[in-house]
């Protein structure tokens, strides 16, 4: 009997040795598979970084400017984001040989930080490499796009696309009422009075909606006042109408100051810089940026996966 309990013993010690084994070896399996992937993609960066150039378009004359186009939502992690935007920025100045530079933008808006960030280094990249810039806007020109344009010497935009909506906003759910109908009881332990403010779970008090109607106006103010810097002199009309974060047809903000005047790319090409080509510097590497990083994501997880990491808690 003891006989057969140690052999039980050693059979069950094998078999998890051998279990920790196998884990152990799939764990660097799939570390040594990462690992060679990072090095195919760096790699693959190196040859592009040294090989690939902003192309110039076709067109007329050895002249042409530099170009950004800048679409889609302005936040952090976004195509439209001071990481992502303002090293291009920075090159499509450098260049000696472009006449100024273009900034095609489509977005309706995102951070206001992001939105500054990007507005702030136009302004001292223009100063330092005394070059003109130009907004040209599409379909949509609004908000913290409107912010990044005000930058710019001159905005033109299509007659049809969406302009201004120069304000702030704040937006959320309550949901006070639901946890007690589904029998949940909810803890929450906070360091500092305030911490749990607009918790989604207690009902709205008149001190959060207070401190929300300070912290937008500031940041309101501080649209306005970029606004009436860039747009010094050429606004018309009502200043409360133009800051209520109401937006208009091309041709209406034409009327208003909020832009320059109706053109697209190609005409504003001509009628600003006359030039007819370009060298398109948008993203450029943003397809390797986006590779690392997916690498990363993927390599972070798979070693929390197998260390058995976890981490819930946040500031």
């Amino acid at each position: 009997m003891q006989n057969e309990i140690n052999h039980q013993g050693l059979l069950t010690a094998l078999v998890g040795d051998l279990i920790n084994e196998k884990r152990s070896d799939r764990r660097w399996r799939n570390i040594r598979f990462f690992i060679i992937l990072l090095l195919i993609v760096i790699g693959f960066g190196l040859i592009f970084s040294g090989s690939t150039q902003p192309s110039i378009s076709e067109g007329e004359g050895e002249n042409y400017i530099s170009l950004i186009r800048m679409n889609g939502m302005i936040g952090p992690g976004e195509d439209f984001s001071a990481e992502t935007v303002v090293p291009v920025l920075q090159q499509a100045f450098k260049d000696k040989d472009s006449k100024g530079v273009i900034l095609d933008i489509n977005s309706g808006g995102g951070t206001p930080v992001q939105a500054s960030i990007i507005h702030d280094a136009i302004l001292e990249m223009k100063k330092k490499y005394n070059k003109k810039v130009i907004v040209v806007g599409e379909d949509t020109l609004a908000s913290g796009a409107y912010f990044v344009a005000v930058a710019a010497d001159k905005i033109y935009v299509n007659p049809n696309s969406i302009t201004g909506s120069i304000g702030v906003i704040m937006k959320g759910f309550g949901f006070p009422d639901l946890i007690k109908k589904i029998g949940v009881e909810r803890r929450v332990y906070t360091a500092g009075t305030e911490k749990d403010r607009l918790d989604p779970f207690l009902p709205q008090n008149p001190n959060d909606i207070e401190k929300i109607a300070q912290v937008i106006k500031e940041i309101h103010d501080n649209f306005k006042e970029v606004v009436v810097q860039g747009r010094q002199g050429k606004l018309v009309g009502d200043t409360e109408a133009l800051f209520s974060g109401d937006f208009w047809s091309g041709k209406a903000a034409v009327k208003l100051g909020l832009i320059d005047g109706l053109g697209n790319l190609r005409d504003v090409m001509r009628t600003e810089f006359n030039v007819s080509r370009y060298k398109d510097y948008t993203n450029s590497g943003s397809v390797l940026r986006a590779l690392a990083g997916q690498m990363g994501a993927s390599m972070n997880t798979m070693l929390n996966e197998s260390s058995g990491l976890r981490v819930f808690s946040k500031i």
